[in-house]
């Protein structure tokens, strides 16, 4: 049985078994980015699945899609690995909401898009997934009996056509092995503070993260995301909305805890892949990241086995670097978007965004 009523955005939003189904496919990235997050960095996973929860329903209910909120993946992924410290993130959030809510209000994230080239982006992409590769190997390395097992799970489940499920699986095992630990937490509403967990602090990494962020955002969270509103849902909403947006929802969601936040093509191909088809997908979600915050102790979170969450932060970086592979056909853009990359990994990801992109330009040039 499905209910229906008008959003803002004069279409129904649903609420049914598809939608629900949809909504998972959303959070089968973010649920194990949040995790790592909260297990790694001193935020406040109440806050930020807050966070989540409410703007889930927001951007459902105004654009009447399902829409991916989904976290920053450069700035987060960095903060997982110990690049960012949480206060570092904070102020890289709030810096990249100013200048995304700035663009898109003056209509310029397409001649963003065209200085700093695609590949670059990428490149980018394939940066934060071998970091994250690398901090999953780490985690795993402690328990690898436990790894072993959350292998297997994903393995067998992926055999038998359940590949995202499988990580929800995993994400659920872990939390079943939290519990048995610490017992059932009570209930708690998270309390209204302005930076519950830190101050933000503006330094050259905090920088360099927002520089790196940025680019990803316009190409994949705006761009992206509103050539995909057009081919899967038939509706035109341009980019520099959607960069709004985004900077409206960092503006807001960071000083009360929350983490940058961005839309996401993948998120929203996911939805739809899953039986989305309505912003009432997100309005399901952001109910149950809700309810989440309420039970997302530090306890529970702390006995969380880091075995496990090794494994699912592997599916996150190859789900990351396929999509940075995925639409490059070029020879010598697939040799940017390696080098950014490998960049990036060895190095510093401010710095190889600032050579890609000069490569980028340079090859332009000669072409």
């Amino acid at each position: 049985m499905a209910y229906s009523f008008r959003s803002r955005a004069d279409s129904d939003l649903e609420f049914s078994a598809s939608e629900l189904a949809g909504a998972l496919g959303d959070s089968v990235t973010v649920l194990p980015l949040l995790v790592a997050l909260g297990a790694t960095t001193s935020v406040s996973l109440p806050h930020v699945l807050v966070g989540f929860g409410v703007f889930q329903i927001v951007w459902g209910v105004y654009y009447g899609l399902p829409l991916s909120v989904e976290p920053m993946k450069a700035l987060v992924g960095l903060a997982i690995v110990g690049a960012l410290t949480y206060a570092e993130l904070a102020a890289a959030g709030l810096l990249a909401g100013g200048v995304l809510l700035t663009v898109g209000r003056l209509g310029l994230v397409g001649r963003l898009q065209r200085v700093v080239g695609e590949p670059v982006i990428r490149g980018v992409q394939l940066a934060v997934a071998l970091l994250l590769l690398e901090a999953a190997v780490d985690l795993s390395l402690g328990n690898l009996p436990v790894a072993a097992g959350g292998i297997a799970v994903v393995g067998l489940l992926a055999l038998v056509g359940y590949r995202g499920a499988s990580v929800l699986v995993v994400l659920g095992l872990g939390g079943i092995a939290a519990v048995a630990t610490t017992g059932l937490p009570t209930p708690t509403i998270p309390e209204l503070a302005v930076f519950p967990a830190g101050s933000p602090r503006v330094s050259a990494a905090a920088l360099e993260g927002t520089v790196a962020q940025l680019g990803m955002t316009v190409g994949n969270a705006a761009i992206a995301t509103a050539l995909l509103c057009g081919d899967l849902y038939d509706r035109d909403i341009s980019a520099d909305a959607l960069s709004r947006s985004m900077g409206v929802t960092c503006l807001a969601a960071i000083p009360l805890g929350g983490v940058p936040m961005c839309h996401g093509s993948g998120g929203l191909a996911g939805k739809y892949a899953f039986g989305a088809r309505t912003g009432g997908a997100n309005v399901l979600l952001g109910v149950g990241y809700l309810a989440l915050a309420l039970v997302a102790a530090g306890a529970l979170l702390a006995a969380f086995p880091m075995a496990i969450l090794g494994v699912l932060l592997v599916v996150v970086a190859l789900e990351l670097a396929r999509a940075a592979f995925a639409p490059v056909d070029d020879l010598r853009a697939l040799a940017l978007v390696a080098g950014v990359g490998v960049v990036g990994l060895a190095g510093n990801i401010g710095v190889a965004f600032v050579l890609g992109t000069v490569a980028f330009w340079l090859l332009s040039r000669k072409s």
